[in-house]
């Protein structure tokens, strides 16, 4: 799992860093653009001089040879007015086609700057970040399609307006970038967070660009990505890599348990032998906590050990006895009033890894205590769905979960907790146990109102090695 983390880091970074690199190209290739057409200036008025200078030179040849031709003999005069004639004719002709050849050479330009145009605007519109252009006074001069998903405000509220997505403890965070940029270093894959339009603040991933206009002009690029799955997701493996430490602390911690409490225990059994009276009462209480401690000290071993893999018919009300007992400290620390109703599970047995599916109750029972108030009530019960198959449903009265959460609860690292107290993985876990077991799993829920989450597994068949397709 440590491993896994630079490498999602290198990965993420080389897609920031090319997708900025795509930007710089961008702002290179307008650029470029914009130089060649002043380099093509000078060949445009180089053309349009030879080729006026080609039509005189015709019309004047072609003008010659016809007054040869056809008008030696005419006096001063005619001829006079024929040369006039033939400059008007010269110069009309000459203005038109420096005319048609501007407007066609205008035409092209305005051409190629529409397309140059729209094949910006598909690239800044397809771009998978959200890419924000804007002057040093934080005046908005571009916003993206990806900007407006982002950040909540639509590109005619935000063009020409100083930029609002920056919280206020971030503002010096970016003039140092600014700073930093105008000196000609750019920005590259920061983590920071910006602000939504609702004033909710999300993680992004921040690359700030230099920016040079057609005109010269100077601006800041700045291209961001939501990376708020990813902060959760590290924070979930952070959590469990802390929860799985503890886990092995906890082991070890009962291992060492294990022994005085055996000590203590034969000490107060000889004490009681030796005690006469009124005392015998109290030391068969001291024993009975001892026991009781020394218990849930097994019950912790037996579950930190790594379990086996085997099948085999197991008693349903064994292993949630098993599981009640183990989580008792928890169900009296909250002052749980649990109520049971375990008719339907007397005698049933289920074909199962008993660590599994003790594995599965523990999860939704935490989930039912950490959902609940203090004095609040867990109902288990079960039920017969079908003739091969048992229920066991387990009903709390606590916070409930939200509609818009209720799709999301079987995947792995989702989690409605706060930060630290769940690492989002235990109803995918037990999604994925059940499925072992051809079970299911069915979870009703009301925000405020209480959570029913209902096990169903196929009871198992004296004789048969799989009660899977007999439900």
């Amino acid at each position: 799992m440590r491993d896994s983390k630079p490498a999602q880091q290198e990965v993420t970074h080389g897609h920031g860093a090319a997708l900025s690199a795509g930007v710089q190209i961008q702002a290179k290739t307008l650029n470029l653009r914009s130089s060649s057409e002043s380099q093509t200036q000078p060949w445009f008025w180089m053309t349009l001089t030879l080729s006026s200078i080609t039509i005189v030179a015709f019309v004047f040849a072609v003008w010659e040879l016809i007054e040869n031709h056809f008008f030696r003999d005419l006096d001063y005069r005619t001829l006079h007015f024929l040369y006039i004639t033939r400059g008007i004719a010269s110069s009309l002709l000459l203005a038109f086609w420096a005319a048609w050849y501007v407007l066609r050479q205008r035409r092209a330009s305005e051409h190629q700057l529409h397309q140059s145009r729209e094949h910006y605007r598909s690239l800044l519109e397809a771009s998978p970040g959200a890419v924000v252009l804007y002057d040093r006074d934080l005046t908005i001069i571009e916003w993206n399609a990806a900007a407006e998903r982002l950040y909540g405000f639509n590109k005619l509220e935000a063009l020409g307006q100083r930029l609002a997505t920056v919280p206020s403890r971030k503002q010096a965070e970016l003039h140092a970038f600014l700073e930093q940029v105008g000196k000609g270093d750019p920005v590259l894959d920061v983590e920071t967070q910006r602000q939504q339009k609702d004033g909710s603040l999300v993680d992004v991933q921040l690359s700030v660009l230099p920016f040079r206009g057609m005109s010269g002009e100077n601006y800041f690029l700045e291209v961001t990505h939501d990376i708020r799955e990813r902060v959760r997701l590290r924070q979930a493996l952070l959590q469990l890599e802390k929860l799985t430490t503890m886990g092995q602390m906890a082991a070890g911690t009962a291992h060492h348990l294990n022994t005085p409490l055996a000590a203590i225990l034969l000490r107060v059994q000889m004490m009681r032998e030796v005690a006469h009276g009124s005392d015998s009462a109290e030391f068969e209480q001291l024993e009975t906590g001892v026991r009781s401690c020394q218990q849930f000290v097994r019950r912790l071993l037996d579950f930190s050990r790594r379990p086996q893999s085997a099948k085999q018919p197991e008693s349903l009300d064994s292993i949630l006895e098993s599981i009640l007992s183990f989580l008792s400290p928890q169900l009296l620390a909250k002052r749980a009033r649990l109520t049971l109703a375990l008719t339907a599970t007397n005698g049933a047995k289920v074909l199962a890894d008993r660590n599994q599916i003790e594995a599965l109750f523990i999860i939704l029972f935490s989930n039912a205590l950490d959902a609940i108030a203090m004095d609040g009530k867990i109902l288990v019960q079960s039920c017969h769905p079908g003739p091969r198959g048992i229920e066991v449903a387990i009903v709390d009265d606590g916070c409930g979960i939200a509609p818009t959460d209720l799709p999301k609860i079987f995947q792995p690292f989702f989690s409605t907790k706060p930060p630290g107290k769940g690492t989002g993985l235990g109803l995918a876990l037990a999604s994925s146990i059940l499925q072992e077991h051809s079970g299911s799993i069915h979870i009703d829920s009301t925000l405020h109102a209480g959570t029913t989450v209902r096990v169903e597994l196929p009871t198992w068949v004296p004789g048969t090695t799989n009660s899977g397709g007999d439900r």
